[in-house]
């Protein structure tokens, strides 16, 4: 990494910094654990891949790290790219053939946003394949961009206040999933991964379509940001500094039981005593 200049130099070293963070904060990764990384071929997975290889070997914990690519037989699919780039950094990995392409062009009419159910096909089909190869750990790459979006579509279209959690344990309490980029943010890996000249696949499934909603909350956010920096930044520190006596979930908080203190002093008599 001599040739990186000094901007480079720091934008790795802040990358990583912030990855043996976030793994730090939340118990990511623990001894002995079978870390199974699952790569997209985009800037996101890469960049995960490469900063865990780092914290493999820096870290004083020993664990395994196994890159699954799943082939879901999109037409034009370049499926030598992800075999050829893991043989040459010499990470084990496994190609994890499943026709999903053709399930979401069956299931989803022609024009409308198929990301939701294209995701959750793939999550399922990972899920049973962690289990299958006894993976501890499932790691993903989403990034902070990535969680305070998902807060936003989730107030404005679910009425409900949650994100992308960085641990989470399935339903079915087989899967632990990490999230070991959410504490990085997009431009930063964006930039990272163009250094690093990753072989980027782009996702072709439906013409690169977004989904719609998440690309307009994504531009809000960016507008934002732009107005005034830092602004993402603190809403993804809020998410880490909830009040649930300052919301108005009963379940989370037992409002109904709220009574004056009898024991607590009176503001007469302090009053009086001045």
């Amino acid at each position: 990494m001599s040739h990186l200049s000094v901007n480079q130099n720091k934008l790795q070293k802040r990358l990583r910094r912030l990855t043996a963070e976030a793994v730090t904060d939340y118990n990511m990764i623990e001894d002995g654990d079978k870390v199974m990384v699952c790569l997209s071929g985009g800037k996101d997975s890469y960049t995960m891949l490469d900063m865990l290889l780092y914290l493999q070997k820096v870290a004083p914990i020993k664990f395994e790290l196994v890159a699954v690519n799943m082939d879901q037989k999109q037409p034009g699919f370049p499926e030598e790219v992800l075999p050829a780039y893991l043989e040459s950094i010499g990470v084990p990995y496994h190609i994890l053939e499943r026709d999903t392409y053709s399930i979401v062009k069956e299931k989803i009419p022609e024009g409308k946003t198929t990301c939701s159910l294209c995701s959750r096909l793939r999550r399922g089909n990972l899920y049973t394949f962690a289990d299958e190869i006894g993976a501890t750990k499932m790691a993903l790459g989403h990034h902070r961009d990535d969680i305070v979006e998902t807060f936003f579509l989730n107030m404005f279209f679910g009425g409900n206040l949650k994100a992308m959690p960085p641990k989470l344990r399935s339903d079915d309490g087989r899967n632990v999933v990490i999230r070991p980029l959410s504490y990085c943010n997009e431009v930063d890996i964006e930039a990272y991964a163009t250094l690093q000249n990753f072989p980027i696949i782009p996702c072709n499934l439906c013409g690169s379509q977004e989904n719609l909603q998440r690309k307009v909350v994504k531009e809000m956010l960016q507008g934002w940001e732009k107005a005034n920096p830092g602004r993402v930044e603190n809403i993804f520190r809020a998410l880490k500094n909830v009040q649930p006596s300052q919301l108005a979930d009963t379940a989370l908080f037992d409002f109904a039981s709220l009574r004056i203190d009898e024991q607590a002093a009176s503001r007469v008599l302090s009053v009086m005593n001045l």
